[in-house]
């Protein structure tokens, strides 16, 4: 049996501004996304967070049993979190609603106990759980996951707009990074987390940053620049595949997701790095050629891949 993922944070709708002014809702959410996607890449994924009880939240649930992901939490009579996304030249930009939301309707028990009670394997978190003061419920369920010998990854990827106090949620996300065994970043987080200019040819003066903290397996990804991806010592880097870009959301969220799928489900991360970096970067260019966050299957991949 293949080592589980369980994903702690958010599950939203990112309502898409439409040219006409109205509003397209679509299932979304960094680590919600990643579920799906190391779900569709054939791993056993198990989403943490309560999802609500209304349509959104019935929606969320519905698409992540799809994907071949389990709902671990019993529902929430909290509204579905909201974030109104405005895409520019295929890039997005978000405004959250996260106040009073399901997915934030946990405790530190409530993750623990179920961790307790299974083999450990890799917990997954990032994104909008790392803003203060939510990031100290994260930093305890992380530090009792690791007591238990649970595998900690982590996606940086910041919000600043989010946050009322930048410095301190930068702050708060280096706590939570000091926790991970797995990290990945973008280029846009490491601007923000002190790193000047990062660029792929820096991978591995950036990569060491946080392998000092302890991390083992490091994603580090630069848009249109490429990705730099680490291994247990072993690196490769890769440019990105040649598709067609309708827009960028959920780009990272697929790689991860197939990056963290890949690693539980066969044995050799540090052989095979450089066909595990090829294979997460042609399933988040498929994405990018769907509106919104579309994770492809591996099927998908190996289809593209063979073709390429």
């Amino acid at each position: 049996m293949s080592t589980s993922i369980w994903v702690l944070g958010e599950a939203l709708m990112d309502c898409l501004a439409q040219p006409d002014g109205s509003l397209r809702p679509l299932m979304g959410g960094s680590p919600y996304n990643m579920a799906r996607a190391a779900g569709l890449r054939g791993a056993s994924v198990r989403y943490v967070n309560p999802l609500s009880t209304d349509r959104f939240g019935q929606q969320l649930g519905q698409q992540l049993r799809r994907d071949g992901v389990q709902v671990v939490s019993p529902s929430s009579r909290l509204p579905t979190s909201l974030a109104v996304v405005q895409i520019t030249n295929g890039q997005p930009s978000y405004g959250f609603y996260r106040e009073g939301i399901a997915d934030r309707d946990y405790s530190v028990e409530s993750v623990l106990e179920p961790l307790k009670a299974t083999e450990p394997g890799v917990l997954h978190t990032g994104s909008l759980l790392l803003v203060p003061p939510e990031h100290t419920k994260v930093i305890a369920i992380l530090q009792g996951a690791k007591a238990l010998g649970w595998t900690i990854s982590v996606d940086v990827n910041l919000r600043p707009k989010l946050a009322a106090d930048l410095a301190a949620y930068v702050d708060a996300v280096k706590q939570v990074a000091a926790q991970a065994d797995w990290i990945k970043a973008s280029d846009e987080d490491l601007e923000l987390l002190g790193v000047e200019n990062p660029s792929r040819a820096q991978g591995p003066q950036i990569a060491a940053i946080f392998r000092k903290q302890g991390a083992s397996r490091i994603a580090l990804t630069f848009g249109a620049g490429g990705a730099w991806l680490e291994v247990d010592g072993a690196c490769a880097d890769a440019d990105v595949p040649a598709t067609t870009v309708v827009d960028t959301v959920g780009a990272g969220d697929t790689f991860w997701g197939n990056c963290l799928a890949d690693w539980v489900l066969q044995p050799g991360g540090q052989a095979r790095v450089a066909e595990t970096l090829a294979e997460a970067m042609q399933a988040a260019a498929i994405n990018c050629a769907r509106v919104g966050c579309q994770p492809p299957t591996y099927a998908e991949t190996q289809s593209q891949l063979q073709t390429a």
